[in-house]
C-alpha cells in the first residue's frame, strides 16, 4: 500500500487554462479569472502548509497556478532550494549595489583630492588626461637655444679672502713733484 505524504506531491492539472495570470484581478496569492469566474490560487506564492490546507479543504473545482520542478514537486514560497536561490540573488544584488556606491564615492573623493592638490581652476578635469599622456609620451620641443644671461651679483667677501688689512692716511700718487714735468 502506498503512503500518502502530501497532496502537493500528487498534484496534476487536468486541463491547462489559457488565461493570462497578469490579466486577472487580485493579489499575488488569489486572483479572479474572467473566463471561468473562479478564484485562481497561486500555490507558489504560499507556504507548503498553506497550500496543503487549501487543497485538503477544497471541495469541487479548484483552479491553481504553481511552478513545478522536472521531478514533479511543486515549488512553494518556503521551498528551501528556492529560498536559498532568492537569498543568493539578494546577496549578489546587495554586494553589487554596495560596490557601485563605494566606487562612485571613491571616484568623487579622488577627483576632489586631485582638484585640491592643484590649483587648476575650471579645466582641471580636462587637463588630467593631457598630463598623464605627457608623462607617458612627452611632447617634442624644437627651437633656438638662448644664451645664458650673465649674472651680476655682488658677492660679499668673507674674512678669509682679505689678505692684509691696511690702516693709514691716503696719499694721491699723481701729485706733482717739483722738478718733474709731465
Amino acid at each position: 500500500m502506498s503512503r500518502f505524504d502530501s497532496p502537493l506531491n500528487n498534484l496534476k492539472i487536468a486541463s491547462p487554462c489559457p488565461a493570462d495570470w497578469n490579466g486577472m484581478y487580485g493579489n499575488d496569492r488569489k486572483r479572479l479569472c474572467g473566463e471561468c469566474k473562479l478564484n485562481v490560487y497561486n500555490l507558489s506564492g504560499m507556504t507548503k502548509d498553506e497550500a496543503e490546507g487549501l487543497i485538503m479543504q477544497s471541495e469541487g473545482r479548484l483552479c491553481v497556478r504553481f511552478y513545478q520542478r522536472s521531478d514533479g514537486t511543486v515549488i512553494t514560497k518556503d521551498c528551501p532550494v528556492g529560498l536559498a536561490k532568492v537569498r543568493q540573488k539578494m546577496t549578489r544584488f546587495a554586494v553589487a549595489a554596495c560596490s557601485l556606491v563605494l566606487t562612485f564615492f571613491a571616484g568623487i573623493a579622488s577627483f576632489m583630492a586631485l582638484r585640491d592638490s592643484r590649483d587648476c581652476g575650471t579645466g582641471c578635469y580636462g587637463n588630467l588626461f593631457v598630463r598623464i599622456k605627457d608623462k607617458i609620451d612627452p611632447p617634442v620641443v624644437m627651437g633656438a637655444i638662448p644664451m645664458p644671461e650673465e649674472k651680476k651679483t655682488t658677492e660679499k667677501k668673507n674674512d678669509a679672502d682679505i689678505k692684509q688689512i691696511k690702516i693709514g692716511r691716503v696719499v694721491n700718487l699723481e701729485k706733482k713733484t717739483p722738478g718733474k714735468k709731465r
